[in-house]
């Protein structure tokens, strides 16, 4: 591929959980902005290209597992078991070529865009990914976290009525148990990515890979302006992708994060999200080959002065 991508994506999340930390609740930083991680963009691509049949090595995997006892368990592949699944390898550790390991790992389509750790005995490799996804900050400045009480339609065995008659003991319990979920009122995340092509050029030149392609890069933009919509899990159902920007340029031109150039604000009927860096990208023009923007015209009105900007239907991605 001969060029580099600058960009940004948006995510929606309304009455949903985009990114929860371990206590439950959206991710912030120390001076309570919230925001998304990479992984969490990353996580339904990887689930997408996985129901399209691409091979995929960074996700949970099960199997099943007996232990000295002969007690049937599922658990979670190892890196190893995971690796040894995709290729159907009988043992990691009897392979003593280290370029059949990197020629295979450039076969999943998550290493090919996102680089890897491969920290197994005999083949410790560190692959850096041709496209790098920063952290997705939330610009609505209303967010706030709404914690809703669950009622379970069973009872927890182990829980012991309170109350006492008497010398008796503490009763079973009679009552169903209570859950908790947590969400966000509303919020809109924006991440910044750059691809460059370049990452690789050292495993070409050993022919380990073809390279960071046309093709990748098809596939990484596609998936990327569906997976949050497609991932529908209980915490996920009310996110969706509603913004994406792509700016295409020469393998020359170095641009900053993106993202710190979109503002979000609501206005009576719409959405309105801006772009503030059009005086930037227009004037590198003659180094930048073309700019796409994406958004759902029904809910967002969008302002950009981006001189030749083609602006998509994020859903049916035709123009509008």
């Amino acid at each position: 591929m001969d060029k580099r991508v600058y960009g940004v994506l948006g995510i929606k999340s309304i009455m949903a959980n985009w990114n929860a930390d371990f206590t439950g609740y959206p991710k912030t930083t120390s001076d309570g902005s919230t925001f998304g991680s990479d992984k969490a963009f990353k996580y339904p691509m990887k689930k997408m290209w996985e129901d399209e049949g691409e091979k995929v090595l960074y996700i949970k995997s099960m199997k099943i597992s007996k232990d000295n006892k002969n007690n049937v368990q599922l658990v979670p592949r190892s890196l190893k078991e995971r690796y040894e699944y995709l290729f159907k390898i009988e043992d990691l550790k009897k392979c003593k070529d280290a370029s059949l390991v990197i020629s295979n790992l450039f076969e999943c389509i998550d290493v090919k865009n996102f680089g890897a750790t491969f920290a197994e005995e005999g083949n410790n490799v560190s692959i850096t990914g041709a496209v790098q996804l920063g952290q997705g900050f939330n610009k609505y400045k209303d967010t706030t976290p709404e914690e809703q009480q669950i009622l379970s339609p069973f009872r927890d065995p182990k829980n012991k009525d309170s109350k006492k008659s008497n010398n008796q003991d503490q009763t079973e319990s009679k009552s169903s148990t209570l859950g908790t979920k947590i969400v966000s009122n509303e919020a809109h995340y924006f991440y910044p990515f750059a691809i460059n092509p370049s990452a690789y050029k050292n495993y070409q030149e050993l022919e380990l890979t073809e390279g960071y392609t046309e093709d990748d890069y098809k596939k990484f933009k596609d998936t990327s302006l569906k997976a949050a919509t497609s991932y529908s899990t209980n915490s996920k159902m009310g996110c969706e992708n509603e913004f994406g920007l792509f700016v295409e340029t020469e393998r020359d031109l170095y641009l900053p994060d993106l993202s710190q150039y979109i503002q979000f604000e609501k206005s009576q009927d719409k959405n309105i999200i801006r772009i503030t860096c059009s005086e930037l990208i227009n004037s590198l023009s003659d180094k930048i080959k073309s700019v796409e923007i994406y958004i759902n015209p029904d809910t967002t009105k969008l302002e950009s002065d981006i001189k030749g900007a083609k602006i998509y239907n994020i859903f049916t991605q035709k123009e509008v």
